[in-house]
C-alpha cells in the first residue's frame, strides 16, 4: 500500500486555536492506517505546542469522517483478527489522547461523522454541527462494533436509553437533533459555521491554560469515582489550582480591575 501524504493538515491561528484537519475528502475523510498514525502525531504535537489554547477537528470539503476506509480495510481486518484487534487498539489510544488532553478539544462536524469518526467526535470535550450534519454510531448497519469509545463514553453523555437507540438501530441525527439529545453544544448552517467556531471557543481561550487542565482532569475523573473519592480529588484539586501562579494573577487582576496575564502555571 502506497504511503498517503498530507492526509491530516495542522494550523495554528494568531489566537491560539489549533485546527487539526482530516483531508481525504475522496473518501468522505474516512480512517486509513495512515490518517491514523499521523492524527496522532497531530493530537502530540497540538498537546506539546505552547502556542495552542484550544484544539478543533474538522473534515475538508463538508465532511468530518464517514469511518473506516473499508476498501483499505476490509480483507486484513475481516480476515485477520490481529490486524482487527490492532485497529481498535491504535483507534482508542488516539481518542484516548484527545480525550485527556490538558486543553480544551471540540469537534467541528459538517456532513458525515459515523462509526470511526462518531468515536472521534465524542472523545472531544465539545462538539458543534452544520444544520447539515449526519451523525450516528453506525456500525451495527454493517454488522460491525466500534472499538474506541462507544460503549463508554456514549452513556455518559446521553444515558443508556439514547446511546441504545444509536447503536443498535444505525439511525442518524441531523445537526439540530444533536443539539435536543445533547451530543452537541450548538448547530448552524453551514455558511455560520466558522464563526460559529471561533464564537464558540471564544471564552475557552482567555482562560488560564492551568486551571482549564486541573478543572477538565478533575471532571474527567469524575466520571468512574464513587461519592468519597471525588470529595477528596475536589478537596486536592482546589488545593492544587489556588496555589498556582495563575490563580494569584486572577485575584490581583480582579482586584486591580484589569485583564489577567495568565502563563499557564
Amino acid at each position: 500500500m502506497n504511503q498517503e501524504k498530507d492526509v491530516i493538515q495542522y494550523e495554528v491561528a494568531d489566537n491560539g486555536i489549533a485546527t487539526i484537519w482530516l483531508n481525504r475528502p475522496h473518501v468522505r475523510n474516512c480512517v486509513s492506517p495512515q490518517l491514523l498514525k499521523d492524527l496522532e502525531a497531530a493530537v502530540d504535537r497540538a498537546a506539546e505546542d505552547n502556542r495552542v489554547l484550544a484544539v478543533v477537528f474538522r473534515g475538508r470539503e463538508n465532511t468530518f469522517c464517514a469511518g473506516a476506509d473499508l476498501g483499505q480495510l476490509v480483507g486484513p481486518v475481516l480476515q485477520e483478527t490481529s490486524t482487527s484487534l490492532q485497529l481498535a487498539i491504535d483507534s482508542a489510544r488516539t481518542y484516548d489522547k484527545i480525550f485527556n488532553m490538558k486543553k480544551p478539544t471540540i469537534a467541528a462536524v459538517d456532513g458525515y461523522a459515523v462509526a470511526g469518526g462518531f468515536e472521534l467526535m465524542i472523545s472531544c470535550d465539545f462538539a458543534l454541527a452544520t444544520e447539515e450534519a449526519k451523525v450516528g454510531d453506525f456500525h451495527i448497519r454493517r454488522a460491525l462494533f466500534g472499538g474506541a469509545g462507544p460503549i463508554y463514553r456514549l452513556p455518559r453523555m446521553i444515558g443508556m436509553r439514547k446511546s441504545k437507540e444509536l447503536m443498535l438501530t444505525g439511525k442518524l441525527l441531523t445537526g439540530k437533533e444533536c443539539v435536543e439529545w445533547g451530543l452537541m453544544s450548538a448547530c448552524a448552517p453551514r455558511a455560520e459555521f466558522d464563526q460559529l467556531i471561533q464564537d464558540f471557543c471564544a471564552p475557552l481561550i482567555d482562560k488560564s491554560p492551568f486551571c482549564m487542565w486541573m478543572t477538565k482532569m478533575a471532571v474527567n475523573r469524575g466520571l468512574d469515582a464513587d461519592t468519597n473519592s471525588l470529595i477528596t480529588l475536589e478537596t486536592m484539586t482546589c488545593n492544587v489550582v489556588h496555589h498556582s501562579e495563575d490563580a494569584k494573577e486572577g485575584v490581583r487582576a480582579f482586584l486591580e480591575k484589569r485583564q489577567p496575564k495568565w502563563i499557564g502555571k
